[in-house]
């Protein structure tokens, strides 16, 4: 986990959208503000544009930190490979897509200022990238279509606050190793007061032996996620920050429990 060093706050608008929530102070991480508005740019489909599966849900797949928008597309012929998926690379940017020696580099990109931002800047930070991946979703994805937000560490952190925007929309999660915003500031999960009567199905696995993300955060995400959806919260007594076959196994069966994929690998 990198170190949290940032200069002082100066409260500011959130331009553009209307919303009251303000941005926060500058980073010394990932060059911005801590919430600043973000764009998704980049998306990679399934065979057929993601459409070839219409009667099932897409997946929508968010990477972690450091990562990009292949590594969950990746993955998804492990999970659920009968279903389309469309895979989202994050804003910001840590290390450009460029040329190399054995081909194009994908880059590595992050969604969030730091690794693991705390307190008000992962609650400005989760909320911009929710709203620039909900956005992305209403102007690219069909309205009819379900979806299920699939995403590890900085991603499943994600995965589950597009729950606290906009419950509706989504019709289940999947967060591997991840985290939760406290929303201490006002208007960060607007959802938050419709998403328990809706029991949207959540898979919330994560390892024993996470040397990223300490204890009390994913018993804080458990907690939340037993009061407000419908979880399934598997942990993994040998492993660290990351996923493995026996997850994905786990996962194949819950998605065959809630109608989401047929489970055939």
């Amino acid at each position: 986990m990198s170190e949290h060093s940032v200069e002082e706050s100066t409260e500011g608008g959130f331009p553009g959208n209307g919303s009251e929530v303000g941005l926060g102070r500058s980073s010394s991480v990932v060059p911005g503000r801590f919430g600043e508005p973000l764009e998704i740019s980049h998306a990679v489909y399934s065979r057929g544009g993601g459409r070839l599966q219409l009667g099932r849900p897409l997946f929508l797949c968010l990477h972690g930190w450091g990562s990009n928008e292949l590594d969950l597309a990746d993955m998804m012929r492990y999970v659920a490979p009968g279903n389309d998926y469309v895979s989202l690379r994050a804003p910001l940017v840590l290390e450009a897509e460029a040329p190399g020696e054995f081909g194009s580099g994908a880059g590595a990109y992050s969604w969030f200022h730091d690794s693991v931002p705390s307190g008000e800047d992962r609650d400005r930070d989760i909320y911009a990238a929710a709203k620039a991946v909900d956005d992305w979703v209403s102007g690219n994805i069909d309205a009819q279509r379900q979806i299920v937000p699939i995403g590890f560490s900085q991603g499943a952190a994600l995965a589950v606050h597009l729950l606290r925007i906009h419950p509706e929309r989504y019709r289940a999660v999947i967060a591997l190793s991840g985290f939760l915003a406290s929303a201490a500031v006002p208007g960060v999960a607007p959802g938050d007061v419709r998403l328990p009567s809706l029991e949207v199905p959540v898979f919330y696995g994560y390892g024993a032996r996470d040397s990223v993300l300490p204890k009390y955060e994913s018993a804080a995400l458990a907690a939340w996620l037993n009061e407000c959806s419908w979880p399934t919260i598997k942990e993994y007594r040998t492993l660290d920050h990351a996923v493995s076959l026996e997850e994905f196994g786990d996962i194949r069966q819950w998605l065959v429990l809630h109608n989401i994929s047929s489970g055939v690998v």
